[in-house]
């Protein structure tokens, strides 16, 4: 990511920059500038996860300065909001009166969990943030831009230990919260005993448990604050990518971004920068089949597919594959759970795929035909075991896990896709090919690792998602965004 990562120095040097014309710019996007570049937590890794969170929306126009204290009015002048991801020294009188001005005239401001004690005011040894006194004078417009204080005096700011909590929504009715579903759950950090500004709008907060070491007390999570005519909005949450990965976090900070530039606020999830393009030469949908039957499911899953790209039909057994579905299909999903399928359809699946169509094998579906060597040795690239064969013992499945799932390179599918908290039913003790590419993996203990690959199958494009359960999978931004990717791919759509 060189170009969203160079110095926002460069800008101020170049007029065309500084008025937004090309090629500088993507027209009809938001501009997002993220400051890191110093922070004791590890800015190299969540500083590229929030502007991925941006990117996916396909609001965004995202750029990265690492050395904030090069800003000056000129270089921030063709942006609509900062981002601070920074913990560190001060950036001297320039660049922090540019910052002001930039959100007094009407721009917007937010900022992510360690930038709640930012420039100075602790002692940073490793991940321990140790108070020793004041190291330089603080910035005294900050706390106004982030709507409250860091403090040392009893009873002192800081944090229990990390743990899974429930964020709660208090604004409902803001921009950033309406619409955004009943809270969600997190793996994070949960700061306390900040000292809250006049005039701070808490738009969420989270039960601080004793048993954590807490304080046994709703604490303030989100928060808005208006500085001059801007928008300023902070949130106590980003300790690391795991915590990022949350769908609600994301959703939150996507909606407070848009909010604080001054735009519009849509559903999350609505649109993504990382989709392929929807169209081929011809411009039509790309033809999906979805064959159903043998499990249960909930009619969830069928979000998935709601995209311009796609024009989805549902098949079920035991008519799945009844006549030649190379003229009625560019892409089978399969969403069934059988054994057995009659005769004349099984020539008529292989035909499909010898002819180079493609396929999607979600969940359950790895369990299909597990009698028939070829589909899962050679097509499938994977088996879900119903029972022992051949000495290795049946494959198990957990339901309702929190499984934090981060892309593997070396695949152009897994570029764009982001680590994802998702909660689903994992597998263990399948057989997985070692010839597949994975794309998706994750180290929880109650899975096999590999959550979803590239078969080694040649003559077709074949992509195996082992997630996708239930609605809470099924409605998970990044499990529609890897499923609407993988059946685009398989069409081979650019």
């Amino acid at each position: 990511m060189p170009a969203r990562f160079a110095l926002a120095l460069i800008l101020a040097a170049c007029p065309l920059a500084a008025a937004g014309g090309p090629p500088f710019f993507e027209e009809g996007k938001l501009r997002v500038l993220i400051l890191s570049g110093r922070n004791n937590h590890d800015w190299r890794s969540t500083t590229p996860a929030l502007a991925r969170i941006l990117e996916q929306t396909g609001r965004f126009d995202v750029r990265v300065t690492q050395e904030p204290a090069g800003l000056n009015t000129s270089a921030l002048a063709p942006y609509h909001v900062l981002v601070s991801d920074y913990n560190g020294p001060r950036w001297g009188p320039v660049a922090e009166k540019a910052v002001e001005e930039f959100v007094r005239s009407g721009r917007g401001f937010v900022s992510t969990h360690a930038a709640s004690y930012a420039f100075g005011e602790m002692e940073i040894l490793g991940d321990r943030h140790v108070r020793t006194g004041l190291r330089e004078p603080p910035w005294p417009a900050y706390a106004e831009l982030t709507g409250a204080r860091w403090s040392a005096s009893a009873p002192k700011s800081g944090h229990g230990k990390r743990h899974l909590f429930r964020v709660q929504w208090t604004g409902r009715a803001h921009p950033a919260t309406a619409g955004a579903g009943d809270g969600f759950l997190i793996s994070d950090e949960l700061y306390h005993n900040l000292r809250m500004l006049p005039g701070a709008n808490v738009l969420a907060t989270a039960f601080d448990s004793p048993a954590m070491d807490g304080t046994g007390k709703d604490e303030p999570i989100a928060w808005t604050t208006a500085f001059g005519t801007g928008r300023a909005f902070h949130t106590t949450l980003g300790h690391d990518t795991s915590a990022l990965s949350s769908p609600g976090f994301a959703a939150l900070f996507a909606r407070a971004v848009l909010w604080a530039a001054g735009d519009a606020v849509t559903p999350p999830g609505a649109a993504s920068s990382s989709t392929p393009s929807s169209s081929n030469n011809d411009g039509r949908p790309v033809r999906v089949t979805l064959v159903t039957g043998g499990h249960d499911y909930e009619p969830s899953l069928y979000g998935a597919f709601d995209h311009p790209a796609l024009r989805v039909r549902v098949n079920p057994h035991p008519v799945a594959y009844r006549g030649d579905l190379r003229k009625s299909t560019d892409v089978l999903v399969l969403y069934d759970m059988v054994q057995e399928t009659p005769e004349d359809q099984r020539r008529n699946l292989t035909a499909f795929l010898e002819a180079g169509k493609g396929m999607v094998v979600l969940h359950h579906a790895l369990a299909d035909y597990n009698g028939w060597e070829w589909w899962w040795r050679d097509v499938v690239g994977g088996r879900y075991l119903l029972q022992p064969d051949g000495g290795q013992p049946a494959s198990t499945f957990q339901h309702d896990l929190a499984i934090e799932a981060n892309p593997a390179p070396g695949h152009p599918l897994a570029r764009g896709l982001a680590p994802m908290l998702i909660h689903d039913e994992a597998y263990h003790g399948m057989w997985i090919s070692p010839r597949v590419t994975v794309l998706l993996e994750t180290k929880h203990p109650a899975s096999d690792g590999p959550l979803a690959w590239v078969s080694p199958y040649e003559k077709s494009r074949v992509v195996v998602i082992q997630l996708g359960h239930g609605p809470e999978a099924h409605r998970h931004p990044g499990f529609q965004q890897l499923v609407r990717k993988a059946i685009l791919w398989a069409a081979g759509r650019p």
